[in-house]
């Protein structure tokens, strides 16, 4: 069976949508790891990011005992 290249670079929610993922990816960022580093404002920022995928990714985060920078 062959992988999804689309999820293959990154490992964030697919709800948080693809515009999201690609603002995350040409900002830098490829892992969920990688947004502990970064505010909400940062990524709020981020052109084709929005609340939802902040809310997404903040409850993805929180279910792994992360969050982002303060």
């Amino acid at each position: 069976m062959e992988r999804d290249p689309s999820n293959t670079e990154h490992d964030f929610p697919r709800g948080i949508g693809k515009p999201a993922q690609r603002a995350l990816l040409a900002a830098g960022y490829q892992r969920l790891q990688d947004l502990t580093s970064a505010t909400e404002q940062d990524l709020l920022k981020l052109h084709g990011f929005g609340p939802k995928a902040l809310r997404i990714l903040r409850e993805t985060l929180a279910a792994q005992g992360k969050n982002f920078k303060s």
